[in-house]
């Protein structure tokens, strides 16, 4: 693959990537606004400090909400379309949707449901400020060595397969990647600074949404992301695909 071909595989993830930041914004909106707004009201009845906003509330679940997401997710397609361009045909022999679709699943596990499995989000007014350091770090630890562990089992699995055959090394490469990751659990600190009168209906609805958001982000950014992939890298074989559709579309002689 030449670094023309991978600049115009990086531009198309950061279009996908806007796209599926599109459709995570509106989970997030209708999802993830409630429990946040029910954090910020036990908050702030347990303030008695008064004070005028920076930002109003208004502008941080509207403007501010929709650049955050869209932003991240230019910035998530960008790196995850770098990945594709590495992974397509070390994988396996995948054409390029079904490798944009493997690159969004490992990257849904991998960088959103391992870590948050350990550190999960939690609404406002659940954790001390004054540790935000160190739960920024632990949870960048935690997605750091979920992906190295992930890339690891991509890689046990090429080598085991010729041996055990795709499946057995497959499932071979899930339990390692289980069990280390389990293991990255026990060894970690836990944080747990929940206040013993909040509420958990509103934590797990917090927690649902976050993930929500993310499993449509990597859904969106692999369906969309495949389409275009393979208009550019299969031009001949999807136009054929779509001439044979057309009303009247002839099959060409030999």
């Amino acid at each position: 693959m030449n670094s023309a071909t991978v600049g115009k595989l990086l531009a198309r993830g950061m279009v996908a990537g806007l796209l599926a930041g599109l459709l995570a914004l509106v989970v997030a909106y209708f999802l993830g606004e409630p429990p946040t707004e029910a954090g910020i009201a036990y908050e702030a009845a347990l303030s008695h400090e008064e004070g005028a906003e920076l930002v109003s509330r208004a502008a941080q679940s509207t403007a501010g909400l929709a650049t955050g997401i869209l932003v991240y997710g230019v910035g998530l397609g960008g790196i995850a379309a770098l990945a594709y361009c590495f992974a397509l045909g070390r994988i396996g022999a995948f054409g390029p949707r079904a490798t944009a679709a493997l690159l969004s699943l490992g990257g849904l596990l991998a960088f959103s449901v391992a870590p948050f499995l350990k550190y999960p989000a939690n609404p406002p007014a659940v954790s001390d400020p004054a540790t935000i350091s160190q739960r920024t770090t632990l949870y960048l630890l935690m997605v750091v060595l979920s992906v190295l562990l992930a890339v690891s089992a991509v890689i046990l699995v090429k080598r085991l397969a010729p041996r055990l055959g795709n499946w057995n090394a497959s499932v071979a490469a899930g339990a390692f990647f289980v069990l280390a990751v389990g293991l990255a659990y026990a060894f970690l600190p836990a944080v747990n600074e929940m206040p013993k009168d909040f509420p958990a209906s509103v934590v797990w609805q917090f927690r649902v949404s976050a993930l929500a958001i993310q499993a449509t982000l990597w859904a969106g950014f692999g369906l969309v992301f495949g389409a275009l992939a393979e208009r550019l890298l299969e031009p001949r074989e999807s136009g054929e695909r779509i001439g044979a559709m057309e009303p009247g579309a002839v099959a060409p002689s030999s």
